[in-house]
């Protein structure tokens, strides 16, 4: 575990444009189960392939997360951003199941042959970065994907973990319950879901929606934890922290770990979490993309 640092203004500048390939911005409605999710990519420059990195925002998602599509953009890679069904926009009804599905949706338009040849993609470089909500979504998505698809899980909620600490802790479901009201209030809400329903997800699939279960099949995929200390109890902090370690335990030799002495959305460092983010695709994740990490 390391404490993050920040960067200075020199190390941040804008790169060169590319004349012929300048860098873009493009708005994107993705198909999903027969709805559409609202997303938008921003392009780096260059004609030649990009990886691609999938960001996958919270519940309900007030941190995007731009600010690190931007950075990694800078450092060469495409950075996709989408809205899960029935939130901000987006048709359809929001469950956290059907989160799974929208990230499967995502996956599969990157790698349909026409997008991979208009955007210049690289679909054997693709990762998974997601915050909270969405970093339940990357770690449960990346477990079922081949393992050249990278992981990042940043202040991860660990929904199963918490669904089955309902019986014993009757506060936490009344707490869950309550926000759930409020995100998705027809009037002022960001989300349009039933908030009983998604309760009910979480208690029905307490096993099977921890994450930390999916450890093994995480062992042979790039894997970055980052924890925030101050993201609530010292419980929930070990829990998340426990991550990396179950997966090593698992086998897994390509793991980091970086806790903040931060909160929720680190908002303390934001640019020392965009340096570890370009710096792990740059490395632990490139190299395991290689052929020859591939081949291991």
């Amino acid at each position: 575990t390391a404490q993050g640092r920040g960067g200075n203004d020199a190390q941040h500048r804008d790169p060169p444009p590319e004349v012929a390939h300048p860098p873009s911005m493009d708005e994107l409605s993705i198909p999903s189960h027969g709805n559409s999710l609202n997303g938008l990519i921003y392009l780096a420059g260059g004609a030649q392939p990009h990886p691609i990195v999938l960001f996958l925002h919270g519940y309900p998602g007030n941190e995007r997360n731009l600010d690190l599509a931007q950075t990694v953009r800078r450092a060469g890679y495409d950075a996709l951003y989408i809205d899960y069904r029935g939130s901000w926009g987006s048709s359809g009804q929001f469950t956290l199941g059907n989160g799974l599905e929208d990230v499967a949706s995502a996956l599969a338009w990157i790698r349909l042959p026409a997008n991979a040849a208009k955007y210049h993609f690289d679909m054997n470089r693709i990762a998974l970065v997601g915050h909270s909500y969405g970093g339940w979504l990357a770690l449960m998505a990346g477990a079922k994907e081949p393992p050249g698809v990278c992981v990042a899980g940043m202040a991860a909620w660990n929904i199963g973990w918490d669904g089955s600490r309902f019986a014993a802790h009757p506060n936490e479901r009344a707490e869950n319950l309550a926000y759930f009201k409020q995100t998705t209030n027809p009037t002022s809400g960001s989300i349009r879901g039933n908030p009983d329903l998604m309760l009910r997800e979480m208690a029905d699939h307490k096993n099977d929606w921890d994450y930390l279960s999916q450890a093994p099949a995480l062992a042979k995929h790039a894997v970055f934890v980052v924890v925030a200390s101050r993201d609530g109890s010292a419980e929930v902090v070990a829990m998340r922290e426990n991550m990396g370690r179950a997966i090593t335990k698992a086998g897994g030799r390509h793991i980091r770990t970086l806790t903040y002495d931060d909160d929720h959305p680190f908002s303390a460092h934001r640019i020392a979490l965009g340096d570890a983010l370009a710096d792990w695709l740059r490395t632990d994740c490139a190299a395991l993309q290689s052929p020859k990490g591939q081949a291991r």
